[in-house]
């Protein structure tokens, strides 16, 4: 493999994307793929307004409270490890058909728990489901993209993720206003999920494979009719010989595991590189707002009430950026946008720190002006980090590591989630908002700092190509 310039020279030498039904169709598997996104974003979000009534009802306690959101963080980092290493035996149609139906599943626990022990079950069955769909959505469309525009059609999972937890923050507003004296009000809150659910599932059985990953496992024949259907005749055939050179030329590394990608430099560096991304990309501080976001806007001085309308303007926030990541994806260098990413997140922490600092509570400017750089921050990680971030991690792992490097990055990224979602409560408990924030802009910093001097290039390549260049370590020593 190191002395193949195949996969280079190849990519360098495809015939140019052309419009046609087939750009149509790729279009179509994209919309029905994210509905994974959606789910992982809705249930990942409900939890934002579905607390305070779960609480009066079970009689949560605050750290049975921190158990019940965070259980679903940490399932989603097993579902997470589990997912790559599944969809790489199973394929990733099928593994996204499984995840379907454990959303489902999962859903109806939750909605029918009595109690507490009963709904962390349910919440660790949707656990595994996000952390499965995290991983193998992404890789999905990423392999069933062309080169040229792998950036917004892979980036368009991250806007279904935020669509699904705006609408998680609006059906809460909704239907806590209309139920409010309705005890059970978060389970029809939690019912909602089941119906992308059933869309997923239905929708998923009348979508392709992923044309590598036939190729991984000797149907070339399948592969290429997949790949007619989202490229043009000509297109099809040539990127089908790609993926075979590529494929060939790794075939004794074929599907390796931790041992063996611990062997080689290069893979661990790049190993390495994946779960910093996903780390760093946690450590903003960004879910303790989508799950904890009416928990910040009531400490900042908005009644309950408020708080639960207040907080859908982060979440539409967070779609406009994601569009406006989409339009940029294929024209902008990853690493470009994680250094705009992260210096405008820390500079944001500065900015909440310095006013819940200057402006003391009971100042009717204070949930305002907080509010306002909580959307600003938002806006901010979904223009510049959330779209790049999984983009970036469903591309920089060659084909032989791809599950298994998904899965660890993705692990790490949920098991940092998970954290988060345990202690952040606390943290606000015994920091105050003032210390939090500052604390999340110094963990800001070494994020920049790690990927202005660590995180190759990844855009406008091939995947074969990339692929041969982090098995080198080229990819480290190219011009940046």
């Amino acid at each position: 493999m190191a002395g193949s310039p195949t996969a280079r020279q190849t990519a360098s030498a495809l015939p140019a994307l052309t419009p046609g039904p087939h750009r149509r169709h790729l279009g179509l598997i994209s919309i029905v793929a994210c509905f994974g996104g959606l789910l992982f974003g809705y249930d990942t979000g409900v939890i934002n307004g579905a607390l305070r009534p779960m609480t009066a009802e079970l009689g949560l306690t605050p750290i049975t409270e921190g158990i019940v959101t965070s259980s679903l963080v940490f399932a989603a980092a097993v579902g997470a490890l589990l997912g790559g290493r599944v969809s790489d035996a199973w394929g990733r149609r099928r593994s996204i058909i499984v995840l379907a139906v454990l959303f489902f599943v999962g859903t109806l626990v939750v909605v029918c728990s009595p109690n507490v022990e009963l709904l962390v079950a349910g919440r660790v069955l949707l656990g595994l489901a996000v952390g499965g769909a995290s991983a193998v959505v992404p890789v999905y469309l990423a392999e069933l993209a062309p080169y040229e525009i792998r950036g917004s059609i892979t980036g368009r999972n991250e806007v279904a993720i935020v669509l699904g937890q705006l609408s998680a923050f609006v059906i809460n507003a909704v239907i806590g206003t209309v139920f409010s004296e309705h005890t059970s009000v978060w389970r029809i809150m939690f019912a909602v999920c089941a119906l992308p659910a059933v869309a997923l599932f239905v929708g998923m059985l009348r979508m392709p494979e992923s044309p590598r990953w036939l190729v991984d496992h000797g149907r070339r024949d399948d592969a290429l009719d997949v790949l007619r259907t989202v490229r043009s005749d000509d297109r099809a055939v040539a990127e089908l010989s790609e993926v075979e050179a590529s494929i060939t030329a790794q075939r004794d590394e074929h599907r390796i595991g931790l041992g063996a990608v611990l062997r080689n430099p290069w893979l661990v560096r790049i190993l390495l590189v994946g779960v910093g991304v996903g780390i760093a990309q946690q450590l903003t501080g960004i879910n303790s707002i989508m799950y904890y976001g009416q928990t910040v806007l009531v400490e900042s001085g908005f009644d309950e009430s408020a708080a639960l309308i207040a907080n859908i303007a982060p979440g539409v926030i967070a779609v406009v950026g994601g569009f406006i990541a989409l339009t940029y994806m294929d024209r902008l260098d990853r690493r470009k946008t994680f250094v705009i990413g992260f210096s405008l997140t820390t500079a944001c922490h500065l900015l909440i720190g310095f006013s819940s600092m200057v402006l003391e509570p009971g100042d009717p400017m204070r949930p305002w002006v907080i509010l306002f750089l909580v959307v600003v921050f938002v806006g901010s990680m979904q223009t510049f980090l959330n779209v790049a971030v999984w983009v970036y991690l469903a591309e920089v792992f060659p084909l032989q590591m791809r599950g298994l490097g998904m899965g660890v990055s993705i692990f790490m990224l949920w098991v940092a989630n998970g954290f988060l979602a345990l202690y952040f409560p606390s943290l606000v408990d015994g920091l105050g908002i003032t210390g939090t924030f500052f604390l999340f802009a110094g963990v800001g910093a070494l994020a920049l700092l790690f990927v202005a001097t660590q995180v190759p290039e990844t855009r406008g390549r091939s995947l074969e190509a990339l692929g041969e260049d982090v098995s080198t370590g080229a990819i480290f020593t190219r011009k940046r």
